[in-house]
């Protein structure tokens, strides 16, 4: 399965990494976790800290799937508004994941502080505006919401919005807190302090098959067998190994990364910028003065192989682009399409199988993949100690989507 296709821009800002090869592979692992991308990364490294002894396997060099492709946006706020989020799981529940989301921003900042890793990790607001005046209810009561419960926002009337951008819209919601990395460079150094932490790495290993015997896990791959106590799949938006996703759309977007701008005087702050409409336009900067944006989902599951289909939608984003900042001289320097999954439910998969002993999994499927790869790692170590976790409750495997 092709997830990504075109010009990528993360690998030409970041030095590859090579995994050592000179460690002697274990007889058995503690866990064996599936996919060196971000969330395999953070949960290594959990697991790794909790005591245990870890080995990830990928199929591709690592960091090379979905994380080269991720555009590199923490947000608390996702893709389902709190308020929507409460009339379909309760508030309790949704104000909770909420918590998650904000609190999964500042452990990944403790991440990059405390470990030394040069990730062009900065802390920014966003805002989503109202695509149209239809959508302002819809963000007066998200602000209202979100204030309510304590999490940091504000809301931009067209006047203010005017002020502080080129633009002007019915109205726009400001969430602080949020954050931008580069997502391929994040995971790459974490690989390596990983390394010196005593996880082994092993790219180009394909998983074919789980067998447990006597309570262990014999793991079938491509080259030689691997055997573990526990096994966790964080294999992003391909098809898992074992078990299969139920209530989880597969579609692909697309991206064109600009070439960089003299000056963002008019961009207030350089927020991250999103919108109401589904699908959605979204924006950054990049720390070399560039803009990043996304949007135009289809549902189909494969990033296209036509180059010419791809320099279309990015024509179409820079379009869009221009709308909102018209003073810019913008030209697209990279264009590329990529896969990305979503739940029906607006949540994770995060746990362990329901009838598949040891057998974990964290998919985190929406437009927060990275929120929910930091916040799932916490979860899987609390279950794999055998500490309790209440949370792991609301993203668990044995809800209606799930992996089954």
């Amino acid at each position: 399965m092709n997830i990504h296709s075109g010009a990528l821009y993360w690998p030409t800002t970041t030095a590859p990494f090579t995994p050592k090869t000179t460690f002697e592979k274990l007889n058995l692992y503690d866990v064996v976790i599936v996919g060196a991308g971000m969330s395999g990364a953070l949960t290594a490294l959990a697991l790794v800290e909790a005591g245990m002894s870890v080995a990830i396997l990928d199929k591709r060099d690592m960091g090379s799937g979905s994380t080269s492709a991720n555009t590199g946006l923490l947000q608390y706020s996702n893709d389902i508004m709190l308020h929507e989020l409460i009339d379909q799981m309760g508030e309790r529940e949704a104000v909770r994941f909420y918590q998650l989301c904000y609190d999964a921003i500042d452990d990944m900042e403790r991440i990059v502080n405390r470990l030394h890793i040069d990730t062009d990790f900065i802390r920014k607001p966003s805002i989503c505006y109202a695509s149209d005046e239809n959508d302002v209810e819809k963000i007066k009561a998200e602000y209202a919401i979100l204030k309510n419960h304590g999490l940091p926002c504000g809301y931009l009337d067209p006047n203010e919005l005017a002020h502080k951008f080129p633009f002007s819209k019915p109205g726009a919601l400001l969430t602080y807190g949020d954050a931008e990395i580069n997502p391929l460079k994040f995971v790459q150094r974490l690989l390596q302090k990983l390394e010196e932490k005593g996880v082994h790495l092993f790219p180009y290993v394909d998983v074919e098959d789980v067998v447990t015997n006597n309570e262990t896990l014999h793991i079938q791959t491509s080259e030689k067998p691997f055997y573990a106590n526990n096994i966790i799949f964080t294999t992003g938006y391909e098809t898992v190994p074992i078990g299969h996703r139920v209530g989880a759309d597969i579609n692909r977007s697309y991206v064109f990364v600009s070439n960089p701008i003299t000056n963002f005087n008019d961009w207030y702050k350089q927020v991250m910028i999103w919108e109401t409409k589904r699908p959605y336009l979204y924006i950054r900067s990049t720390v070399d003065n560039r803009l990043i944006v996304g949007g135009l989902d289809e549902d189909k599951p494969e990033a296209p192989d036509s180059e010419e289909l791809i320099q279309s939608r990015a024509e179409n984003l820079l379009k869009q682009t221009q709308k909102l900042f018209p003073h810019y001289e913008l030209e697209i320097d990279y264009a590329y399409a990529a896969t990305f999954g979503e739940s029906v439910d607006n949540l994770p998969f995060i746990g362990e199988h329901p009838t598949k002993a040891n057998h974990y999994y964290l998919l985190g499927y929406g437009g927060n993949g990275t929120v929910y790869s930091m916040l799932g790692s916490q979860i899987l170590r609390d279950l794999l100690i055998g500490k309790r976790n209440e949370d792991a409750e609301i993203v668990q495997l044995k809800r209606k989507c799930g992996v089954k």
